[in-house]
Parts: structure tokens; C-alpha cells; sequence
């Protein structure tokens, strides 16, 4: 994880554009742009809030600051998975608040360019085009690209911040 971390850190705002912190959740893979990016810890002791939806599962205290934790496996209505050693949170910035993010494992820091980055398809349907931005290709496997500031709406962001 630190070989990651650093990587990112060492990215200045002009060469992020393009690279995406890869990670999985089940058998998919999903892509976030680094810019929204702030750290990597592995999963740690969680106190539960109550009165918040079921897939944030509580915060954490990072260093003295209070971060919400959401399992990215149960937001997408996936099965819930004993967390393991290879389980981390992956802490990004969105909306000017920071929250975790718990995936099965995060896999390397990758550079999709634009050529290689295809919309969703229009369902109309599944999450997919609530918080998947878009497809990236990456040689004959694909990830999936989320939109950040999708992954929580406006009235869960808020009542975050009222509990926090």
C-alpha cells in the first residue's frame, strides 16, 4: 500500500489527469481519479453511528480528524464479506467532506488515456449510470471509472455532515 501512497503523492495536479487508483470488489474492477485521492490505511476498528444508511458502516478516527467509512460492497448491493488483511479504506475528498471508502483491495495506480475511455451504456437500470463515469479499457480487462461525487448524493452527504 505505502508503494502506492507514494506514488500518488508524488503526482503533481497537471499529471494526475489520466491516472486512477485501482481497486476491487468481488470480481470487478474499479478505477478513481487520484485527484480525489487523500490516502490508503487498512481497515481498522469502525464505531457505528446510528440513523445512517446501512453500507456506511460508522466512522473512524484518523489521526484525530472524524471520517465516515461507506462499504463500497454494499452501496453497490453486493453480498457483505468478512474483511481480511487484504481489506483497506481508501480515503478520498469529495464535496468538502473526506469519507472511506472499504474495498476488497486495492491493485496499482494506473494511467487510462481518454482514447481508452468509453461512456457507460445507457441502461436505464443498475448502478451503472449512477456512479460508474465511465469504461476504461486497459489492455483486455476493463475497469470501471466511478464518479466520485456520485458514489453519495446530496441528502447522504448531508446527513453525514449532521452527524459528524
Amino acid at each position: 500500500m505505502s508503494e502506492i501512497m507514494n506514488g500518488i503523492t508524488e503526482l503533481s495536479e497537471d499529471t494526475q489527469k489520466g491516472r486512477f487508483l485501482t481497486f476491487s470488489v468481488g470480481k470487478e474492477s474499479y478505477g478513481i481519479e487520484i485527484k480525489y485521492v487523500k490516502e490508503i490505511i487498512g481497515i481498522q476498528e469502525i464505531t457505528e453511528v446510528p440513523e445512517l444508511p446501512d453500507y456506511v458502516k460508522g466512522i473512524i478516527n484518523l489521526r484525530g480528524k472524524i471520517i465516515p467509512v461507506m462499504d463500497v460492497r454494499l452501496r453497490f448491493k453486493k453480498e457483505a464479506k468478512e474483511y481480511n488483511d487484504r481489506t483497506c479504506i481508501i480515503v478520498i475528498d469529495v464535496e468538502e467532506i473526506s469519507i472511506g471508502l472499504i474495498v476488497d483491495n486495492v491493485s496499482e495506480v494506473l494511467t487510462i488515456g481518454e482514447e481508452n475511455i468509453v461512456p457507460p451504456p445507457d441502461l436505464k437500470t443498475g448502478f451503472h449510470n449512477r456512479y460508474v463515469k465511465g469504461i476504461g479499457k486497459v489492455g483486455n480487462e476493463v475497469k470501471l471509472l466511478l464518479d466520485c461525487e456520485k458514489v453519495l448524493n446530496d441528502d447522504e452527504i448531508d446527513a453525514i455532515k449532521e452527524v459528524l
